[in-house]
């Protein structure tokens, strides 16, 4: 088992942040494009909540996949809990914890996962996966921040006309 844990602070009040990063449309828009990733069945657009369920068709390391996610814990704005039900590792748990920071948001990833295949995967897991779970998960914080803050400088430009 691996864990993966990111944090970014986001110039945007913690309840817009955490409503952004359940979004499954936004999610589309902040991951890596060459995975072609996107939601295929169940939350494909909007926000996803307490109980509901996606599931996710992406390329990694050139296979076509598909990942189905449960919300299993919600507390509105402070944090979401999915686990993966089908997919590619024996098991996955994404944590997402929001926190105030004087009208900013600290947002923290923590990811927990095995892969299947016993030894080889555990091998797997530390020469390939962390590392390359860790890069996706902060290239999406990256994209959803600047997603984030664009909206908010927006939406201050037309308070101010």
């Amino acid at each position: 088992m691996v864990i993966v844990t990111t944090e970014i602070l986001i110039d945007i009040p913690v309840e817009a942040c955490f409503d952004l990063a359940r979004d499954m449309t936004v999610h589309t828009q902040t991951v890596w494009k060459h995975t072609k990733e996107k939601a295929v069945r169940g939350t494909v657009a909007g926000r996803i909540g307490e109980g509901e369920v996606v599931t996710f068709e992406a390329t990694h390391f050139f296979i076509r996949q598909k990942l189905t996610s449960k919300v299993v814990d919600y507390k509105r704005p402070f944090y979401f809990v999915d686990v993966m039900v089908q997919g590619a590792f024996k098991s996955m748990r994404h944590e997402h914890a929001f926190e105030d920071v004087d009208g900013k948001t600290l947002m923290r990833d923590r990811l927990i996962f095995e892969a299947p295949l016993g030894f080889l995967g555990w091998i797997a897991e530390r020469i390939v996966l962390k590392t390359y779970m860790t890069r996706f998960l902060k290239h999406r914080n990256r994209q959803l921040k600047m997603i984030a803050e664009n909206q908010g400088k927006g939406a201050e430009r037309d308070v101010q006309i």
